[in-house]
């Protein structure tokens, strides 16, 4: 591992501390070099503010976890995978979605699990065709339904297990697919 990527990771990590004791929004830049023994100009030369630290925890633990060889077979392991390490870190992604970063996180999520869905819906539409319309749709209203649920999630304490939030998620996306099969003309 490159110098680099561990002074980076010793600062995402003095960071998750003071999340656990402050609001992102009060937290500053000399509050985190002093957690992690660094000075300013450290940081400086690693992240441009604490927007980019946060963008940078986030896309390291939960986007790269989510996407990691991610493909119609891993989605439900990934899933869990990314809930997991939210759930260990649960007061740090609670305070991150609830002052600051719900838009960011609800953008990156949005993102990949729509091209997700989509690939989903190419695989099981081999037997009919779907309008592409219908296909942008049912990738659309699955995405904003998963990625909504897990914001809520967040939001509401992480009261349930990451692996009962990962079953009812598959259990509904697994009911979609059965029901567009079934309905392919129906969607919309």
């Amino acid at each position: 591992m490159s110098e680099s990527m561990i002074t980076k990771q010793a600062i995402a990590r003095g960071f998750k501390q003071l999340m656990k004791e402050k609001t992102f929004d009060k937290i500053t830049i000399l509050d985190i070099t002093k957690t992690c023994g660094l000075n300013r100009q450290t940081f400086y030369y690693h992240f441009q503010d604490k927007y980019e630290l946060l963008n940078w925890i986030f896309y390291n633990e939960v986007i790269l976890v989510l996407t990691n060889d991610l493909s119609l077979d891993t989605w439900p392991d990934n899933l869990f995978h990314m809930l997991t390490v939210m759930k260990e870190n649960d007061t740090f992604y609670r305070n991150a979605i609830n002052h600051s970063f719900q838009e960011e996180f609800r953008n990156y999520l949005l993102t990949i699990s729509e091209e997700l869905f989509c690939s989903i819906i190419d695989h099981i539409k081999v037997n009919y065709s779907m309008p592409e319309e219908d296909q942008k749709f049912l990738s659309r209203f699955l995405s904003y339904g998963v990625v909504d649920s897990i914001v809520y999630w967040v939001k509401e304490g992480m009261v349930r297990s990451p692996f009962e939030l990962k079953k009812h998620i598959v259990s509904i996306v697994n009911e979609c697919k059965m029901y567009a099969t079934k309905h392919p003309t129906t969607l919309l």
